[in-house]
């Protein structure tokens, strides 16, 4: 393939475990000759070990550059030190719109038939909120605020996000979740703008409501009743990860973000340092996410490949690292994932 034909594309390995897998995903992307001219970028603790900075300005202005992202997992310390790279990142280049695919792969555990896709919004809520401290007395800390929001615009275009996105992929229902009985206003705008883009789609795409908690009741009650939800910042983060260990957990599940100037494609677990180093780490989630970039630049064929591949090694190979049951090292997977998509 020549280099006037290739996509350029930022590459961000990752902390922790995220140069293992996204190292692993990229040999086997190779081994489709997939049409993506890397960049290859630092971010999280990897760039604040090379340059001080979480995030580089090389690494933005690459993004900038390329629109295309594929990145491993980033460390965001818990409490204190820097905020979220992630959430830097999507707001930075007007990522928003979080897509967390969840399909069963491996049968025999106690849901068999589970594909839904959670549509999340990424730029708003309390992820975006101003927090502060009020004092009381001598305790400078002693109540901590926090002012999310939404807006009428981004409200709409994540509703009509989910109901293009289900029109496109052949899905028949999308699912409004919403905290609307006690957040009225801030869930309230929300409802609104999604029940009038649910009118634009009748007789195409049915629609129903449901209140979070009553959501996650179902989905680990009868999760075979959904098909794409749609919902604010807080609880899609929280649903998209019950999702995922709906059908084995967050070690193979994707996630793609999407903007309209960029997209960013991810696993969306964490950077796992306890086992960097290791040859142990499942790279499935990268991978998957490598898949919906190609979907992405319209190289379904290729998406297809690595899907079969992943099928055949894990369900019918049983070839499976240690957290999904197996005993496979991170180099043996990635092995016959190779051998499986040649």
């Amino acid at each position: 393939m020549s280099n006037q034909s290739l996509i350029p594309a930022t590459l961000i390995p990752g902390d922790g475990i995220g140069p293992e897998i996204v190292g692993a995903t990229i040999e086997i992307l190779d081994a489709i000759q997939a049409p993506f001219k890397w960049d290859r970028q630092l971010a999280g603790m990897a760039g604040v070990d090379a340059s001080g900075d979480p995030l580089p300005q090389s690494t933005i202005e690459s993004i900038h550059k390329t629109g295309l992202v594929l990145k491993g997992p980033l460390t965001t310390p818990v409490g204190k030190g820097y905020r979220s790279i992630n959430v830097t990142l999507r707001r930075e280049f007007g990522l928003y719109a979080n897509v967390r695919p969840t399909k069963t792969l491996i049968k025999g555990g106690r849901f068999d038939n589970i594909d839904i896709v959670v549509v999340r919004e990424n730029l708003e809520g309390f992820y975006a909120a101003m927090e502060n401290h009020i004092p009381v007395d001598n305790d400078l800390k002693a109540i901590a605020t926090c002012a999310g929001y939404t807006s009428r615009k981004e409200c709409r275009r994540i509703v009509k996000f989910a109901f293009d996105y289900a029109v496109q992929n052949n899905r028949k229902k999308v699912t409004l979740v919403h905290k609307a009985n006690i957040l009225k206003e801030l869930c309230g705008l929300f409802l609104e703008e999604g029940r009038k883009v649910a009118k634009e789609y009748e007789g195409k795409i049915a629609c129903e409501e449901r209140i979070v908690d009553a959501c996650s009741m179902e989905l680990v009650i009868k999760p075979e009743t959904y098909d794409v939800i749609v919902t604010t910042n807080l609880f899609g983060d929280i649903l998209s990860d019950l999702t995922s260990g709906l059908t084995g957990g967050l070690g193979l599940a994707p996630g793609a973000n999407i903007g309209e100037k960029a997209a960013m494609f991810e696993a969306v677990h964490g950077s796992a340092p306890d086992i960097a180093g290791k040859n142990c780490a499942n790279p499935i989630a990268v991978l998957r996410a490598a898949t919906l970039m190609l979907k992405h630049v319209k190289r379904d064929d290729l998406a297809k490949r690595i899907d079969k591949a992943i099928h055949k090694v894990v369900v019918e190979d049983k070839i499976r690292t240690r957290d999904l049951g197996g005993n496979v090292t991170t180099k043996e997977i990635t092995a016959a994932l190779k051998q499986a998509v040649a």
